[in-house]
């Protein structure tokens, strides 16, 4: 927050230059307690309003249990009362857009069947590992942005794993365009139609990361990365990198047919 303020206070740049996302953490699933979770991320922010405000997850915690607990919530509030509530965020003005994180289809259908304002995009994992295809379709389906996030997989998660930046499609792909691995993973996304946020705190690549737009990837060359995910021994689903496994008995655990 103290970051932002300084640069709008310079005027090195307008705060409608900066696109601002923030995530309703799952403590604050109750419709009171959604409103009070915005406000905390404003006031950590120093903003007046979100640009995109995210529930994070479909999974509900107990906001009276200890911070490392991931006890249910007793009240069990449902995702169409959470959603009700966000939608006030955006009548009150704190929230420009909102969304949904980690949503599986039944559980974006029971979104939708209440919704007055539909999520604006999803935020999920995505890459050749796992191109998650029908959570794609049905989102172009229903006109709600696909986000991917972990875009290059997550390397060193799985001790012994080859990084997909190694994959021998990946980098002959990379050297017919000039390009880094990296940045074929990212322009994957692209191709696809797909928003893709990639993480990294190296100014280096950070560069790299965004010079993707002077080259594109053909049809084929999509559909050869799409189809690596099906030489995995356990199928697409065992390419996902990020399980929840701490929350592998909460009941809207929504990977548990992954299991």
């Amino acid at each position: 927050g103290e970051a932002l303020r300084r640069v709008f206070d310079a005027g090195t740049i307008k705060r409608e230059e900066v696109f601002v996302t923030g995530k309703l953490t799952e403590t604050y699933h109750r419709p009171e307690r959604v409103s009070e979770g915005c406000v905390q991320t404003l006031a950590d922010l120093q903003l007046d309003y979100l640009d995109l405000y995210l529930i994070h997850s479909p999974m509900h915690l107990d906001p009276d249990s200890p911070r490392t607990d991931v006890t249910p919530d007793p009240l069990n509030p449902s995702l169409a009362e959470t959603w009700a509530a966000m939608e006030k965020l955006v009548e009150a003005g704190q929230c420009k857009n909102i969304g949904i994180s980690n949503f599986t289809i039944p559980q974006m259908d029971e979104v939708l069947r209440t919704a007055k304002i539909r999520p604006a995009c999803l935020q999920v994992e995505s890459h050749p590992h796992l191109p998650n295809l029908e959570l794609l379709e049905y989102c172009k389906r229903e006109d709600i942005a696909f986000v991917a996030y972990s875009p290059l997989t997550s390397p060193g998660k799985r001790p012994g794993e080859a990084s997909i930046l190694e994959n021998e499609l990946v980098r002959e792909i990379a050297e017919r365009h000039n390009a880094s691995p990296a940045q074929i993973l990212i322009r994957y996304q692209i191709d696809k139609g797909n928003g893709v946020i990639v993480k990294s705190v190296t100014p280096s690549r950070i560069t790299e990361n965004l010079a993707v737009t002077d080259f594109s990837l053909s049809p084929d060359e999509v559909s050869q990365l799409t189809a690596i995910s099906d030489s995995l021994p356990g199928g697409p689903s065992s390419g996902r990198y990020f399980t929840f496994p701490n929350f592998r008995n909460h009941p809207r655990h929504p990977f548990l047919d992954e299991k």
